[in-house]
């Protein structure tokens, strides 16, 4: 896995930095587009092949962790006891830098077309972990359910990412 390794938190690359004309949105909020929060950013994911930030890094707020675990707890009594929960430490989503708008007035990231259910039912990770391109498919499906992510067209990293979801502009 790490040989083909293509992304990394900003804060690994000491080599690299935010462009002048961008904002560092690490430590921002960011909400949804009714203005409920959805967590922190806590860090940037950069492809260093394309070098540019392909995802924000969003630790999730507790709020939508408890709404979460709530609606699960509920599933899982009525559900024969499966088990869904989280593992500890899965606080963590990626969220396609082309899919939120932000503001550099408030230091605040809004998401533009994506639900607080949404969030609130994405898989998550653990930021001590790496993710591999299957978790990004699951991610992206479900936040555009009508792009398929699983297409053969989006099977290597130039065109997983030229898409208007990672357009940062």
């Amino acid at each position: 896995m790490e040989k083909n390794r293509n992304l990394y938190k900003l804060d690994e690359l000491s080599d690299y930095k935010i462009a002048s004309n961008y904002s560092d949105v690490r430590g921002w909020k960011i909400v949804d587009s009714d203005n409920r929060t959805i967590g922190t950013i806590d860090n940037l994911w950069v492809n260093k092949d394309m070098k540019r930030v392909v995802y924000l890094d969003v630790k999730v707020a507790k709020e939508l962790l408890e709404d979460n675990h709530k609606e699960l707890h509920d599933v899982i009594e009525n559900d024969n006891g499966k088990e869904y929960i989280y593992k500890e430490g899965d606080s963590h989503i990626i969220i396609p830098i082309g899919s939120v708008s932000i503001n550099k007035d408030t230091k605040i990231v809004m998401a533009n077309s994506i639900g607080y259910d949404t969030f609130r039912n994405t898989s998550r990770y653990h930021r001590q972990h790496q993710f591999d391109r299957d978790y990004e498919r699951k991610v992206m499906k479900s936040y555009y359910p009508e792009n398929d992510p699983d297409s053969t067209y989006y099977s290597d990293d130039d065109t997983f990412y030229d898409r208007r979801e990672f357009d940062d502009r």
